[in-house]
């Protein structure tokens, strides 16, 4: 679950070629026939869709959706701009990046108000701060997503970084190291194989990014606006279902990825209502789905700062409001 794919783990893929695509909507897309890529096999962090599927909020707006499933081999900014789908879940970085590269892609909601990246260590652990030379696993993509910003923040240094193979053994055996992983997951993982651990959420300490966001060309947003607006109002409404009752969506997701457990997707939606992922910070106020200029330019800045980003890159052409900030849809 959420190991290696594209959204919050490759998230620099995509190259300038797929700009030559044009990013065009299908005309199918006008009659509300929609396909949706998520960022990897079927899972909570993905229940608003398949609630707002399961529980016919996107048959209510007019839209025909059909849920395809990402996976590690799946290029989705490829497919988004190649025409392969019409929507698909996204990343802040891996957006900034292909706003950099001039891809006609932005991005129109986000599931959760924060990335679910977390930092996992042994009990004696008291803070990120504690955690100064000593080894963390991390995989290859995270050297260009958090890890920059933990350098920066907690003062780390490069030899720190030690290679993740998704494998929690080394962790188990070795209470010297910690690990990287996401909320709704790794600390299930470690629990089943009977480990202490102490979990610190990077959102929870600063690290900027949205979570599980929406995004979708250019060209759909100039040719389909009713669309779009549609699909992200069901959406959303699924999603404040979803942290309601997650049955329904829970019966399509185990249909599409039947490797997922009652126990593991169980522990999943617990987690996202627990730590409230989609209802808080900006959306108690605005509404869920929102997103603000400060949080963008938050990820705009560390990157810049970590030279992992144009210093020229337009951060504002990564993102619009005008499909949520008049939709009020409020978690209460």
């Amino acid at each position: 679950m959420n190991s290696v794919g594209f959204s919050r783990r490759a998230v620099l893929a995509g190259g300038a070629s797929a700009a030559l695509m044009a990013g065009l909507p299908r005309a199918q897309a006008a009659d509300g026939k929609i396909r949706f890529l998520t960022s990897w096999f079927a899972e909570a962090e993905h229940g608003g869709f398949y609630q707002a599927k399961a529980t016919g909020l996107y048959k209510a707006a007019g839209l025909d959706v059909e849920i395809q499933m990402g996976g590690p081999q799946v290029n989705m900014m490829q497919l988004l701009t190649g025409g392969g789908c019409d929507l698909c879940m996204g990343y802040d970085i891996q957006m900034l990046s292909s706003v950099e590269k001039n891809l006609p892609v932005t991005t129109v909601a986000t599931s959760f108000q924060f990335d679910l990246s977390i930092i996992m260590a042994h009990q004696d652990i008291k803070s990120l701060a504690d955690l100064k030379g000593h080894k963390i696993l991390i995989s290859s993509s995270s050297r260009a997503t958090f890890w920059p910003w933990l350098v920066k923040k907690y003062g780390y240094t490069d030899d720190m970084a030690s290679p993740y193979a998704f494998n929690l053994q080394p962790f188990i055996h070795d209470p010297s190291l910690s690990v990287q992983g996401y909320v709704s997951s790794k600390p299930f993982e470690a629990r089943k194989l009977g480990v202490a651990r102490k979990v610190f959420l990077l959102a929870d300490e600063g690290y900027p990014p949205y979570g599980s966001t929406v995004i979708t060309t250019n060209g759909m947003i100039a040719q389909n606006p009713q669309v779009v607006q549609a699909f992200v109002k069901a959406t959303l409404e699924g999603w404040k279902s979803y942290m309601h009752d997650p049955a329904p969506g829970n019966k399509l997701i185990q249909a599409d990825n039947p490797k997922m457990g009652d126990d593991l997707l169980g522990f999943g939606v617990k987690t996202l209502q627990e730590i409230d992922a989609v209802g808080r910070g900006d959306a108690k106020t605005k509404g869920i789905g929102t997103m603000t200029d400060a949080r963008w330019k938050g990820t705009y800045d560390f990157l810049v700062a970590g030279g992992l980003l144009k210093a020229s890159t337009d951060w504002k052409k990564a993102f619009t409001t005008q499909f949520t900030e008049h939709l009020h849809i409020m978690m209460a």
